[in-house]
């Protein structure tokens, strides 16, 4: 027998409002090309208004579409932007929802870009470039409702002061840089 428990998010959580990302995520995944086409221009419209799981998202609609130049680039730039949320949230165990989006989405980028280091290194930093440049105009709580404290805590101090992001932003693009450079000469000795 299966039971749905729904854990009410308490404290500044109770604010975090992630279904209209929830529909925009259905509507790149749906089956109808209109629909995945239409979601896919109005991303790209605003794509710093959306949290990281959108653009994880538009990386599969975009590989649908055939696309993989574009597709790896918004996957890298929502693994960036998934990545500073989870290092600026104060539950260590929301950055767990960082292994379930890479495992979701990842395979075909990953598989496309790999398959030539120059082409995983220029998508790599095209989505840290826009990443770098655009704002961050979406709710980047979002990754805190991954984490045990939105069940058990009191939903309260759930990211950094805001006076650290600018540093800590620049700090996880450099660690991704420098991972992907790790796995690079690794795969490809370069």
């Amino acid at each position: 027998m299966n039971t749905t428990v729904v854990v009410e998010p308490q404290g500044e959580l109770a604010g975090v409002d992630t279904s209209g990302a929830v529909a925009l995520i259905r509507r790149l995944l749906d089956r109808s090309p209109a629909t995945r086409a239409s979601a896919a221009a109005e991303v790209l419209a605003a794509p710093h208004r959306v949290p990281p799981p959108v653009l994880y998202a538009l990386s599969e609609n975009l590989v649908a579409a055939g696309d993989m130049p574009d597709a790896a680039a918004w996957f890298y730039a929502g693994q960036v932007r998934a990545r500073f949320d989870a290092t600026r949230c104060t539950d260590p165990t929301a950055a767990g929802a960082l292994g379930v989006l890479r495992d979701r989405f990842g395979e075909p980028v990953n598989r496309w870009a790999f398959a030539d280091p120059a082409r995983v290194r220029r998508a790599a930093v095209r989505g840290i470039a826009w990443d770098r440049t655009a704002p961050h105009d979406y709710d980047h709580r979002w990754i805190a409702l991954h984490g045990m404290d939105a069940f058990t805590g009191p939903g309260t101090g759930v990211s950094t002061p805001s006076h650290e992001w600018p540093a800590t932003a620049a700090r996880v693009r450099a660690e991704y840089l420098a991972g992907l450079r790790v796995v690079l000469r690794e795969q490809f000795g370069v």
